[in-house]
C-alpha cells in the first residue's frame, strides 16, 4: 500500500528547508486521533444501550461520587455546566438519575443513580470494557504503566500555570 493510500502525508521540505515532520509523528495529533477514535468506537458500542459517552462519563461519575454537583460533573466529563444541565435533564427523563427539586443548602442539587441508572451503566461498563481492552491489546503491562504515568506528566504540565 502506498503513503498516498494509507492516509498518511510524506516528509517534505518544510520553512526555510527544514524536512517538515509527518502529521502522524506529532504527539498532539496522535493523542487527538486516539482520542477521536476512542470515542467514536464508545458511542458505538453504547448507541444500542441509548448512551452517548458524555452520558455514560455522567453515569460513571456518580457512581464514584454519588451526590456530585453539576459543575463537579461538567468538568469529569469536559463539557460545560450548561451542556451538563442539558446531559441531566435528559438522564432524569429516563429515570436514570434523581435530582432534588430545590436544594437542600445553596443552590446545589446533588445527583444520585436511580437502581435503573445502576443496572444501564453496568451494561455500558462491560462494553466500555471491550473497547478499553481492544485499545490496549497491542501493549504490555509495563508500557501500559509508562504510557499512564507519561500522559499524567503531560497533563500536569500543561495544568500548571505559566511563569509569566
Amino acid at each position: 500500500m502506498s503513503q498516498e493510500q494509507s492516509g498518511r502525508t510524506s516528509k517534505g521540505t518544510g520553512p526555510e528547508g527544514t524536512e517538515a515532520e509527518d502529521l502522524e509523528s506529532l504527539l498532539g495529533y496522535q493523542l487527538k486521533h486516539l482520542q477521536t477514535a476512542l470515542r467514536s468506537r464508545m458511542d458505538e458500542t453504547l448507541r444500542p444501550l441509548e448512551l452517548t459517552t458524555p452520558q455514560y462519563n455522567c453515569l460513571e461519575q456518580l457512581r464514584r461520587s454519588p451526590g456530585a454537583s453539576n459543575s463537579e460533573l461538567a468538568r469529569g466529563a469536559f463539557v460545560t455546566r450548561q451542556t451538563m444541565n442539558t446531559l441531566l435533564r435528559g438522564l432524569q427523563e429516563r429515570e436514570l438519575i434523581t435530582r432534588p427539586a430545590k436544594a437542600e443548602s445553596g443552590r446545589i442539587l446533588p445527583t444520585r443513580l436511580t437502581p435503573a441508572g445502576e443496572a444501564l451503566l453496568a451494561q455500558a461498563v462491560s462494553r466500555v470494557e471491550v473497547v478499553t481492552t481492544r485499545m490496549v491489546s497491542p501493549l504490555d503491562e509495563e508500557t501500559r504503566t509508562q504510557i499512564t504515568e507519561a500522559l499524567g506528566l503531560c497533563i500536569a504540565a500543561l495544568e500548571e500555570p505559566e511563569d509569566g
